[in-house]
């Protein structure tokens, strides 16, 4: 549960903000008075368009890397940069407000579309009797989902936030106080991010959009990719800086681990099912051809693909029951803070910084989001006679909602990581096994289940955002019940616009003419795992083979707990396509290499070269990104389907283009690099 008291004092913030109080001793944030700015014109409007842009972003790295987007710090530095363009410069609580309202892009995101594209999928198998959501039904889902998490953590805000005072060590919270505290280092900050991003979004639009170079990198015209084809192996590397941004920020260990996951699969497990395969003269399903007539991607696609989405399974049930003793007793914490009766907020005049929303106003929105569950699972999924199935599935979200919003919360005060994939693979579990006690099974079932599940998702994730929104409302002294009503305004704008981008990308079709939602093109491997649990337990694939590969997926996430590997990373690694993870591999070297200390320089000055790095990195990734979800638009339409092309399509994948791709990609790592090295404290 907790890690003990911490003490290190943020910049800028009273000296007891992050350690305990002692006896008779009250903590005063750094704004106590009233009258300042919080809540105006420009803070909501800002908070809206960066929860919109962030929202698009994030669901596109989501569905193409398996990774969100933690939007808290970019959308701080952005907050306080932007304030030097006015006459008026925003005040602190203004930058709350405005991250606040933005960071909702994050943990909607976490909880849409790492479940809900699982039914996209569905609805491309014959016979599966799934029928793709629209858009208002993806909508509602994350937003009932965000809605019920805020709800069920607003009564534990004085537990979290005021008892446990200096208990936990909120590393994200901290992080972003940090940038919002100190304003004039964070404006220049916003100016190197946003030029970065300018950079991001311009090299990856000149891949994705106009096709200036290749968008992979496979090294078939030198000599170490044919070597490499001569023996059944692959090494292919995406062109893309958003995905070299993103190793960058997770750094070398976990990129290393997630890559060797990659290597695993392409270099020991695709050779081995093809060395096995050339001998069986028949196809074996999932496959469509021969095995000895397959390419080593169309071996990893058909076959060891599916070993991958078992181990991310096996990873994520792991991390539940690893953790269920903490989650047990966080849940028992909870319950007595819930009844102890939030005495520390029963005064009838609060002070600005503890008012909160009332238990009354508390309870109604538990009852609207109540009745919206409960009519959106009868009436909203086009399913006939799914009244009881509808109010079982409605006592299942509040149930486990109410269950483990608080432990995800808890999760991050104390790691700054929220397991919700696991909890959302339980929730998934028991719904569907209900589900089919009730008598839904096929199509229906897996729709309601997964429904179920996207709402259960959600609300962990924004329960655990919220309460770091809560924390550096309380250190600085924003008016907690201001944060609360804005924060349900940026839940929908976040799910409105995340629902819009994932609807669209839904449309994209490979070159075959398939959806590109679970191709290598759009991988979403967490949602991956959960169609693969719905079938199982909806039994709707009955391809022994598929069962096998998914077990054995299984078996070596044990393996891989039993030796002390980071099992989901691997597991990651495995499923995701080998050309994703080796630039997020040249990410975390370049980053190493920019970190590493060297003699004759300072810490002030290393920490100002990891600084700066981090920052590069996350422009990178944010335009990268937001420039993906642009050229997913324009793909999407006819009229423009292949972009707007500056070389043919045999150059762009041709010796031509894939050259210009590496001597941009070396270039783009010397930026990288070279002005992270500058850097000086």
């Amino acid at each position: 549960m907790s890690q003990g008291p911490h003490s290190d004092a943020i910049h800028g913030l009273p000296e007891n903000a992050r350690r305990p109080l002692n006896p008779g001793e009250s903590y005063v944030p750094l704004v106590p008075q009233d009258g300042t700015p919080e809540v105006t014109v420009r803070s909501v409007t800002l908070g809206l368009i960066f929860c919109a842009v962030f929202s698009m972003a994030a669901a596109y790295l989501a569905l193409k890397l398996g990774q969100g987007i933690e939007a808290a710090i970019p959308i701080s530095i952005l907050a306080v940069g932007l304030s030097r363009f006015y006459s008026r410069r925003s005040s602190i609580l203004e930058n709350v407000i405005i991250q606040s309202i933005g960071a909702n892009s994050s943990h909607v995101v976490s909880g849409a579309v790492f479940t809900l594209p699982a039914l996209y999928m569905l609805s491309g198998v014959a016979g599966s009797g799934v029928n793709q959501p629209n858009l208002l039904q993806v909508v509602l889902v994350s937003f009932i989902g965000g809605c019920l998490g805020i709800l069920f953590l607003i009564p534990l805000r004085y537990h979290f936030m005021v008892e446990n005072h200096g208990i936990f060590p909120w590393p994200e919270a901290t992080a972003t106080a940090e940038i919002l505290v100190t304003g004039e280092k964070a404006g220049n900050q916003a100016r190197e991010l946003a030029v970065a991003a300018m950079v991001g979004a311009a090299y990856d639009g000149l891949v994705t959009l106009f096709r200036a170079m290749g968008e992979e990198i496979r090294f078939r015209h030198v000599w170490i990719g044919e070597a490499l084809e001569k023996r059944f192996l692959s090494f292919n590397m995406l062109n893309s800086a958003a995905t070299l941004g993103i190793g960058y920020i997770i750094g070398l260990r976990y990129s290393a681990v997630i890559a060797a996951g990659s290597l695993f699969s392409m270099f020991v497990l695709v050779p081995l099912v093809h060395a096995v395969g050339v001998y069986i003269p028949v196809v074996v399903a999932p496959g469509t051809k021969l095995i000895s007539a397959m390419s080593p991607e169309q071996v990893f696609f058909s076959y060891v693909r599916i070993i991958g989405v078992g181990a991310i399974a096996g990873a994520g049930v792991m991390g539940v029951l690893a953790s269920l003793p903490n989650m047990v007793r966080s849940i028992i914490s909870n319950m007595k803070a819930l009844l102890s009766g939030q005495k520390g907020e029963s005064r009838a005049i609060p002070a600005r910084t503890d008012r909160s929303m009332t238990g009354s106003m508390v309870a109604v929105g538990l009852l609207v989001c109540v009745l919206m569950t409960f009519l959106f699972l009868s009436f909203g999924l086009g399913i006939q006679k799914a009244v009881i199935p509808a109010l079982a599935g409605t006592a299942l979200v509040m149930v486990i909602a109410f269950l483990f919003a608080p432990v995800a919360a808890r999760a991050i005060a104390t790691i700054g990581t929220n397991p919700i994939s696991g909890m959302t693979m339980l929730t998934l579990v028991i719904t569907g096994l209900v589900m089919l006690k009730l008598g839904f099974s096929g199509g229906y079932g897996m729709f309601l289940t997964l429904m179920v599940g996207g709402i259960v998702c959600t609300a962990l994730a924004a329960s655990g955002a919220f309460s770091t929104d809560l924390k550096i409302g309380h250190w600085i002294g924003a008016t907690p019940a201001r944060q609360i009503g804005w924060k349900f305004v940026g839940t929908f704008v976040a799910a409105l616009f995340c629902g819009i981008a994932m609807w669209k990308m839904a449309q994209l079709r490979t070159p075959e003419g398939l959806m590109a939602m679970g191709t290598n093109a759009l991988p979403s491997p967490q949602a991956s795992a959960m169609r693969a649990i719905l079938e199982g337990i909806f039994g709707s694939v009955s391809m022994p083979l598929r069962w096998y590969c998914f077990g054995l997926g299984v078996v070596f996430s044990v393996v891989l707990r039993i030796l002390e590997v980071p099992a989901l990373g691997f597991a990651l690694g495995m499923y995701l396509p080998i050309e994703v993870n080796t630039p997020l591999l040249l990410g975390g070297i370049l980053s190493h290499y920019v970190n590493k200390a060297k003699a004759g320089v300072s810490e002030a000055d290393r920490k100002a070269k990891e600084n700066r790095g981090v920052l590069i990195a996350s422009g990178l990734m944010a335009g990268g990104a937001i420039m993906g979800v642009v050229a997913s638009f324009v793909k999407a339409s006819v009229r423009f389907r292949d972009g707007f092309p500056i070389l043919s399509p045999e150059s762009a994948a041709g010796a031509t283009g894939e050259w210009i791709a590496i001597v941009a990609m070396a270039l783009l790592c010397l930026y990288v690099v070279g002005y992270s090295r500058k850097a000086k404290a």
